[in-house]
């Protein structure tokens, strides 16, 4: 054997290499006196295989040795960090193809698409007081608010002909990230469209480096400066990842080696039609290895806090977007394999690193965050698609029709505890043709923004965590677009400035209160009080521990235009109730905290209602909702 020693070879083709990135792709090494570049490279079904440097306006191509189960190496002495390469690998049929390196820690800027020579270590992290506290097994009980951003249109800077595109450098990002992100309040940071990928429209999720960050922001060091950062400031970071399909570009895996590798050779589960993409064959042991290796490549040198697994449920059914699909050795139409690969890589990676994976999962399927050892796929936390769904239809029913609709809002508890749920509002909702969050809901342009505030108030505070896209948190009313920068002067206008203190004060009641976010699949969590009340578009429930009602709140959300003087809902205790938000608190004149010389104080009066022994009374105003901290 060679460089890649006999251990290396068992484990990668064993599927169970979680490092293979330390010897695949290209090393800076010195072997005896001389220093230059390692390459190695699986393409078990090449016939040839030569590595093509880039040295300014010099090509040189250096074969490689095939030294045993398809492992292909060589060793080009004077190759520097930052010398472009590629390899050309000849197939069965004679043709030869350039290919880009898999395992690539950099590539040129699209539409340039050679790899670049680049050491793995190099920076020097200042974030161990960060990392010394990250403990994956506490995610549940801890508080999780997560800005999900599109890098290249969160904010535009324009420098010139030279730079058309107008983005900023990951650490100019990280920055001014860390600033925003810190004074709204948010927890964590999710990125999007970080691994290189070619096509911009795609926003990343069309990968073809599963080990290098885009070039569009800067340097793999830069990426890490923006993590370090982000870190520094106690705000954790999520890394959108793809391991579930990959495009068809002619320089990437497609066909590696001149025969189907990355992907199946059954033509029945090759590809998702869909969306034009190969789909990994997660049953190749090579190509687990690869995918494992990829997840921790990002963890452990990026010191990424999760990853966000993509397209979970086009990895669990063999039918998905498929009009002819191959049935599992049952029957069936669950992807086998790739289910094995989800349990086996949740469990890896929780187990060995400081890292999860955030399930954004469409199906059906039960069990997606339970433990693998009792028949889950075993990730920490999944996407709760159906909330964003049934709250978004409902609110886009005219106020008079909702009192037919109002089961849309009632029967979410019941799936609320079902998983480790994420409350979303993301990119999805305001995408090609949605819109914007307000163009979603029902009523006039104030009632919009009102529906809005009361949308986020009803988020916040219902079990889950929560996750806002980047914009939402001012109620940009223009469609997101990844060409153009978000609307940040719209912050300048005061209704909505107003969604932007109403979002930064449900940030701050969320992690200030343990009854709002240590809500994993206990149903004893949450109560409601009132569920009926359909032709006045109101719902009412108290958030709890388990045992009884201290440190407890009462939510009552107004979804309409009309005021309520005499609201009242039953509660279980008696003393002073003491309003702590109201959606109302930052307009004038309306009697927030500040003007009431503090949180308004009421008391209950002695009566049965709704179930409890004492009424509660709150005069409602449109589009209100209110937090309320019981005695």
């Amino acid at each position: 054997m060679g460089y890649f020693t006999d251990v290396d070879n068992y484990l990668f083709h064993q599927g169970t290499s979680c490092e293979a990135y330390k010897k695949m792709g290209a090393h800076i090494v010195t072997e005896g006196d001389l220093k230059g570049v390692r390459f190695v490279l699986w393409a078990p079904n090449a016939v040839c295989v030569s590595v093509v440097c880039e040295l300014g306006d010099d090509v040189i191509e250096h074969p490689m040795e095939r030294t045993t189960d398809g492992i292909w190496e060589a060793f080009v002495p004077d190759l520097k960090s930052g010398d472009v390469y590629r390899y050309a690998i000849t197939g069965p049929d004679g043709e030869t193809h350039h290919k880009s390196d898999p395992y690539s820690f950099r590539y040129q800027l699209r539409p340039d698409n050679g790899s670049v020579v680049c050491p793995i270590r190099g920076y020097k992290w200042n974030d161990s007081e960060y990392m010394s506290r990250i403990d994956n097994t506490a995610v549940i009980d801890r508080p999780m608010a997560i800005y999900e951003v599109h890098l290249g249109s969160w904010k535009k800077a324009y420098k010139g002909e030279d730079d058309p595109d107008g983005f900023l450098n990951y650490r100019e990002l990280g920055d001014q990230l860390a600033e925003y992100v810190s004074y709204m309040g948010y927890t964590h940071v999710e990125l999007m469209g970080i691994c290189e990928y070619p096509f911009d429209p795609s926003w990343g999720y069309q990968v073809t480096g599963y080990f290098a960050p885009t070039a569009r922001y800067g340097t793999p060091n830069d990426l890490r400066y923006l993590i370090d950062r982000l870190h520094q400031s106690g705000i954790g970071v999520i890394l959108d990842w793809v391991p579930a399909h990959f495009p068809k570009d002619e320089f990437a895996l497609g066909r590696f080696d001149g025969t189907p590798l990355y992907e199946s050779a059954d033509p029945l589960r090759a590809e998702f039609p869909v969306w034009g993409t190969y789909a990994f064959d997660h049953g190749k042991p090579e190509v687990r290895s690869f995918l494992i290796s990829s997840a921790f490549y990002w963890i452990n040198e990026f010191h990424i806090d999760a990853l966000r697994v993509d397209a979970v449920a086009a990895m669990q059914y063999a039918d998905f977007s498929r009009t002819e699909w191959r049935p599992n050795i049952h029957g069936g139409h669950i992807n086998l394999e790739s289910t094995d690969f989800l349990k086996m890589i949740n469990s890896e990676l929780t187990q060995r690193t400081k890292g999860y994976l955030i399930a954004e999962d469409s199906s059906i399927e039960q069990g997606i965050t339970n433990d693998v050892h009792i028949g889950g796929l075993g990730f920490t936390l999944k996407w709760n698609m159906g909330w964003m769904y049934d709250t978004l239809k409902y609110l886009s029913y005219d106020f008079h029709e909702r009192r037919y609709h109002h089961g849309e809002l009632t029967h979410i508890p019941d799936y609320a505890f079902s998983e480790n749920f994420i409350l979303v509002l993301s990119h999805d909702e305001v995408n090609v043709g949605k819109g914007s969050i307000s163009d979603r809901l029902f009523g006039s342009y104030e009632e919009k923004l009102a529906s809005v505030k009361a949308l986020y108030a009803f988020q916040f505070t219902f079990p889950g965590k929560k996750l806002l896209f980047m914009g939402l948190d001012f109620a940009q009313d223009a469609e997101w677009d990844f060409n153009r920068s978000l609307d940040w002067r719209l912050t300048e206008d005061f209704s909505h400035r107003d969604v932007t203190l109403t979002v930064r004060r449900l940030l701050s009641i969320y992690k200030e209160t343990p009854t709002l976010y240590t809500d994993s699949k206990d149903s004893s969590t949450f109560e409601w009080v009132t569920k009926d009340f359909s032709d006045a578009n109101i719902i009412s429930y108290i958030r709890k521990n388990p045992w009884n009602y201290s440190g407890a709140v009462l939510v009552i959300c107004n979804f309409s235009p009309w005021y309520h003087n005499g609201y009242s809902c039953g509660v279980p205790t008696d003393g002073e109730y003491t309003r702590i938000f109201s959606t109302y608190d930052n307009i004038p004149g309306q009697g927030g905290p500040e003007e009431m010389g503090g949180c308004p104080v009421m008391r209950p009066v002695s009566e049965w209602r709704d179930g409890r022994p004492y009424r509660l009374d709150y005069g409602l105003r449109p589009f209100e909702t209110v937090i309320i901290k019981l005695p």
